[in-house]
């Protein structure tokens, strides 16, 4: 069951975490690449600022971006801004997102996202929540996978494992932390099943494409090739 007020006060919080460890940067330090190829911290932050007007879009019935392009341009236009213009969009735009979102709504309503991909009006606030607790790891600052809630990692496995089932580049494979939570993904394209097992983090990471699954243990066959997000 989906607790979107719950939610909510968690992006309030991740986006209050980031925003505290940016706040000790410099420009040249919003200038350093991130750990994402090709963009700088300052792409990172640009996005999220971007981001949470095009979720404001989704909760008010508009296309979530106008083009891909223009999407793409907003944040290459934006990611050069000095740190204090940067975090001031960040925090303004965060708190638009926060606004849309106590509106009186149906929350069981389907919305349109990305790429013509639908969910529940009800499933937004998590996503906004990966948005900023993965692009705080993407920052590069010292905060890390280990660091996120042992809660968000555990839906963001669920999450991915749902996304990736029944792909057709993915084999049917297992997925195990240390923990003994289990989940099943794949099944679309030829082998398996491939057990695939190891830290809550290290799993995530790998799913999400943060890391390269060589700290995760496989049996039944190599680690799968996952697709791009």
């Amino acid at each position: 069951m989906i607790d979107h007020e719950h939610d909510l006060a968690s992006v309030r919080d991740a986006t209050e975490r980031l925003l505290a460890d940016a706040a000790s940067w410099d420009n040249a330090s919003a200038a350093e690449p991130s750990r994402l190829p090709g963009w700088t911290r300052g792409h990172v932050l640009a996005h999220l600022a971007r981001n949470a007007e095009a979720l404001v879009n989704v909760f008010e019935g508009r296309p979530m971006y106008p083009s891909a392009e223009a999407r793409d341009a907003d944040i290459e236009r934006d990611a050069p801004r000095p740190l204090d213009v940067q975090l001031a969009d960040v925090r303004a735009t965060a708190g638009l997102f926060q606004e849309s979102a106590a509106a009186p709504a149906d929350w069981d309503r389907v919305v349109e996202l990305r790429n013509g991909v639908t969910d529940r009006a009800s499933r937004v606030p998590f996503r906004r929540w990966v948005e900023v607790a993965l692009h705080h790891v993407d920052l590069g600052c010292g905060y890390e996978l280990e660091d996120l809630p042992e809660e968000f990692v555990r839906r963001e496995i669920d999450f991915l494992a749902e996304r990736f089932a029944g792909h057709p580049q993915v084999p049917s494979t297992g997925l195990r932390t240390d923990d003994g939570r289990t989940w099943t993904t794949g099944g679309g394209a030829e082998g398996g099943p491939v057990t695939v097992s190891g830290p809550a983090p290290e799993l995530l990471g790998w799913l999400a494409g943060r890391r390269d699954g060589s700290a995760l243990k496989t049996e039944g066959g190599s680690l799968p090739q996952l697709p791009p997000l």
